[in-house]
């Protein structure tokens, strides 16, 4: 390895070091009681070596959000989309990768589904957030329910994000309720919108 790519690697585990810290302390004292210098000392450095990653508090959290956010939309619509067997089989795929993340990134989640900055642009990011979520799941009930209503869409779309966020907000407050649990209510929910499809 050379001179040049032992210090990028050093560099990217640096950061992903100051991510993995500040995910912890803002989902554990939210974003106005963790500082600066909370998140250096955590991840091990000072805060000038952390100033040569993050101008600011808030663009650490931006980053952790969007960062987040491109994994949870990745691994569960590939189980719907390229998965094996029928539409609710892959479904329950989808909903187990799904949870499966939330389980794998706990602090981080407090953090997505959670606002306690304040800040008017990580609000919007949050809105943005849910908009696409809900869009998501619009094309999804358009591509593979055909036969509700147009009108019924987007409030579907809404209800299936709600439903999603609502249990994994009350799964990391419940820890001890086992992932099929949330699986197969979900399934169900889903399975309703079968059910009435055409009518």
């Amino acid at each position: 390895m050379s001179d040049i790519d032992r210090t990028r690697a050093a560099r990217a585990e640096t950061r992903r070091r100051i991510e993995d810290t500040a995910a912890r302390l803002f989902a554990e004292r939210g974003y106005a009681g963790t500082t600066i210098g909370d998140i250096a000392d955590g991840a091990g450095l000072s805060k000038p070596m952390l100033y040569r990653h993050f101008d600011s508090k808030k663009e650490l959290h931006l980053a952790l959000l969007e960062r987040h956010r491109d994994e949870l939309a990745a691994a569960p619509v590939q189980q719907l989309l390229h998965g094996e067997g029928d539409l609710l089989t892959r479904m329950e795929a989808m909903y187990d990768a799904w949870f499966g993340h939330v389980r794998s990134h706990p602090y981080i989640w407090r953090m997505m589904f959670r606002d306690t900055t304040g800040d008017p642009e990580v609000q919007d990011f949050h809105r943005e957030l849910q908009r696409r979520q809900r869009a998501t799941d619009v094309a999804l009930l358009r591509e593979h329910i055909p036969g509700l209503p147009e009108a019924e869409l987007e409030p579907l779309g809404e209800a299936i994000r709600s439903s999603l966020y609502g249990l994994a907000l009350w799964w990391l407050d419940h820890p001890e309720q086992p992932r099929e649990v949330l699986v197969a209510a979900m399934v169900r929910i889903t399975r309703g919108l079968l059910m009435t499809a055409g009518e």
